[in-house]
C-alpha cells in the first residue's frame, strides 16, 4: 500500500479528514485539483463563513486543528429568528435561541471559509502523516476487496486501503463507483459577502425570513475597527442574479432594506460571491474500499448551520470506527457500519432543512401569516424550544 488512506478533496471536509486521520497514526494522501485559496482578497476566496457546533467542534479538537483556529473564532451564543413577512419588511416576530438554555457552551463557533482553509493547509504541512497535494485531482478508481487503486491527473496512482471520497457534490469518486444521488433544486442562489454595520452584532446569528428564502447574518471579527458579520443571502435565482450585478451603492440600500434595518446600514465589506441552492443526498454512504462525506454524501441550503456539521459527523462516526479497529480499515463490514450508523441521520436532516428552506420561500401572505404563527407556538412551550435546538446540535446519539 501507498499509504492507509486516500483523501479525494481538499475543502474544509477534507482537510479536515487528513488532519483527524493523520493524528490517529494513519498514513494519508489528500489532493485537489485546485491549490487552497487563502487570502480574502484573492480571485476565487471562498467568502462564506462556517458555524463550527459544540460536537463539530469537539472533533476539531481531536483532530489536532482546534488550537490553530481558537483565537480566529467568533462564539455563537444566541440564534435569533426574525419573521417579516409582513406587507413592509419589518421584524413581526422575533424569537431568540439561547445556549445557556440547553448548555453551558455557546452553540458553536463561526469561522471565514477562506481562513480555515489557510490555517488547516498549514497544520497538514506540518505533519509527517499526511501528504496534501493541492493542484492533483483523482481521475479513476479501481477496486477489489482488499484495496482500492485510485489514478491522479499527473500520471501517478496511489494504492491505499480506505478511498475517502470528500469531493464535492458532484464528486468524481462517487460517480466512478456507480452511486447515484437524489437532487432537489429550489430554483434559488445565494449571495455570500462580508458587511461591517454600526450596531454590534452581540454574538447572535441572525436569520431573517420574508420571502425567496432566509437572509443570515453570523457573528464575524470586528474589520477595520468595526462590527462585521458574513451575510447569506438565499433569493430566487434570477433575483439574485439581478442582486449580484448591482452597484455597491444599489446592493447596499437593498440589504440594508432586507435586513430590516437591524444593524443600521450594512456596507460590503468584501467581494461578492454567487451560489446555487439545492439539497442532494446519495443512495448510500459507502462503496467497494470508499466512504462518501460531506457534499459527496449529502448536500442541504445554508439554513441552521446543519451542512459541514453534518460532514464532521460523518467524519467522527468513520474515524471511531476506524480507531476502534485499524486492521478492518476499510474493509466491507466497516464501510456497511458506517452507512447504517449515518444514513438515517443524513436522510432526516436534508429532507428537514428541504422542507424549512419551502417554508422559508413562500410568498402568499397567508402562508407567510402561517409561518410566523408556527414559530411563535414552537418557541412557546419551554421543552420543544430545547429539544429543537438540542436537535440543531446534531450531537451523535
Amino acid at each position: 500500500m501507498d499509504c492507509d488512506i486516500l483523501i479525494s478533496g481538499g475543502g474544509i471536509a477534507g482537510l479536515t479528514a487528513a488532519a483527524a486521520f493523520g493524528t490517529a497514526g494513519f498514513s494519508v494522501i489528500c489532493v485537489d485539483p485546485a491549490p487552497p485559496v487563502t487570502d480574502r482578497e484573492a480571485s476565487g476566496a471562498d467568502l462564506r463563513s462556517t458555524a463550527f457546533l459544540q460536537p463539530a467542534q469537539a472533533f476539531l479538537e481531536k483532530a489536532g486543528l482546534w488550537a490553530r483556529l481558537e483565537g480566529h473564532a467568533m462564539p455563537l451564543q444566541v440564534m435569533r429568528i426574525v419573521d417579516a413577512g409582513g406587507e413592509r419588511p419589518e421584524p413581526r416576530v422575533t424569537r431568540d435561541f439561547d445556549a445557556d438554555d440547553i448548555s453551558e457552551k455557546p452553540f458553536g463557533w463561526n469561522l471565514p471559509n477562506w481562513l480555515l482553509r489557510r490555517e488547516m493547509a498549514a497544520h497538514l504541512h506540518d505533519m509527517p502523516t499526511v501528504d496534501f497535494r493541492p493542484g492533483t485531482a483523482t481521475t479513476t478508481l479501481f477496486t477489489r476487496e482488499a484495496y482500492a487503486r485510485v489514478g491522479l491527473s499527473d500520471g501517478s496512482t496511489v494504492q491505499t486501503r480506505l478511498v475517502i471520497a470528500a469531493d464535492g457534490r458532484n464528486s468524481r469518486m462517487r460517480e466512478a463507483a456507480g452511486i447515484g444521488v437524489k437532487t432537489t433544486r429550489f430554483g434559488q442562489k445565494a449571495l455570500a459577502f462580508a458587511v461591517t454595520h454600526p450596531i454590534p452584532h452581540g454574538n447572535v446569528s441572525t436569520e431573517i425570513h420574508r420571502t425567496g428564502g432566509p437572509f443570515t447574518l453570523v457573528p464575524l471579527p470586528d474589520f477595520d475597527g468595526k462590527p462585521s458579520s458574513a451575510v447569506v443571502w438565499m433569493e430566487e435565482g434570477p433575483k439574485a442574479e439581478a442582486l449580484f450585478r448591482l452597484d455597491t451603492p444599489a446592493l447596499e440600500a437593498a440589504m440594508s432594506e432586507r435586513s430590516c434595518h437591524l444593524f443600521g446600514p450594512l456596507t460590503l465589506a468584501s467581494q461578492r460571491t454567487l451560489w446555487p441552492i439545492i439539497a442532494q443526498h446519495a443512495e448510500t454512504l459507502c462503496g467497494e474500499r470508499l466512504a462518501l462525506v460531506a457534499e459527496a454524501a449529502h448536500v442541504v441550503p445554508p439554513i441552521g448551520a446543519q451542512g459541514l456539521n453534518m460532514s464532521l459527523n460523518d467524519m467522527a462516526t468513520l474515524h471511531d470506527l476506524a480507531t476502534a479497529a485499524s486492521e478492518r480499515l476499510g474493509d466491507r463490514q466497516m464501510l456497511e457500519s458506517y452507512h447504517r450508523k449515518r444514513i438515517l441521520d443524513v436522510r432526516a436532516r436534508v429532507a428537514g432543512i428541504t422542507l424549512l428552506n419551502r417554508t422559508s420561500m413562500l410568498s402568499a401572505p397567508l402562508l407567510r401569516d402561517a409561518r410566523a404563527k408556527a414559530l411563535d407556538a414552537l418557541y412557546g412551550v419551554t421543552p420543544v424550544r430545547k429539544t429543537l435546538m438540542q436537535l440543531g446540535l446534531g450531537a451523535r446519539g
